[in-house]
């Protein structure tokens, strides 16, 4: 594979879709591994995650034109090691400009200070999906909201500390919806009902 075109792999790397068989892929050369690294723009990652600093610079440094990123701890245990922390979101927000889709299920030690990182270096994202976080609250949700100019999708589940009253005065100043225009499809526990907060 060296010395072939650098355009012309990228576009083979684009086709193959499988994540182990880009991972597979990126263990054939060191072309192909910068390569897939330039050109992985989604990544999942789960209970397998290293959450410590050291670790997540060297992920994140590794791909940096992800769009996509879901961290998922669902069945986490404390025996698999320690979850993705505020620290480790501004690693990954600061690492990650050109993200605009960002899913966070089951993380337990993320509230509003991770929210607050996300808010300052995602100004691109679109899409936030919180599953049971239940840390979060309507400030680090409102931080976002106002950040984020592009917010078009808002999907909250299990946000136990999320309250309801404050976050619809805030967002929709009695069901307006006048500081966040751009949210046109949200899922918050039933709050939004046909382009009102109820």
């Amino acid at each position: 594979m060296e010395g072939r075109p650098e355009l012309l792999i990228a576009e083979i790397v684009k086709e193959i879709t499988s994540t182990t068989d880009r991972s597979s892929l990126s263990l054939v050369s060191k072309q192909l591994y910068t390569i897939e690294a330039e050109h992985r723009d989604a990544i999942r990652v789960g209970c397998g995650l290293d959450p410590t600093t050291e670790a997540l610079t060297s992920l994140f440094s590794r791909f940096p034109n992800l769009w996509k990123v879901e961290i998922n701890y669902s069945g986490w245990t404390s025996s698999h090691g320690d979850q993705l922390d505020n620290q480790g979101l501004h690693v990954l927000s600061s690492h990650g400009p050109l993200l605009s889709d960002l899913t966070l299920s089951n993380c337990l030690y993320i509230d509003d200070t991770g929210l607050g990182y996300v808010s300052s270096y995602c100004k691109k994202l679109r899409s936030l999906r919180l599953n049971y976080a239940p840390e979060i609250t309507s400030i680090g949700l409102s931080q976002v909201a106002v950040s984020c100019r592009y917010l078009s999708v808002l999907h909250l589940v299990g946000c136990t500390a999320v309250d309801n009253v404050e976050w619809r005065e805030y967002l929709g100043r009695y069901g307006s919806l006048e500081e966040c225009r751009g949210i046109i499809t949200a899922d918050a526990m039933g709050w939004f009902k046909s382009g009102s907060w109820v």
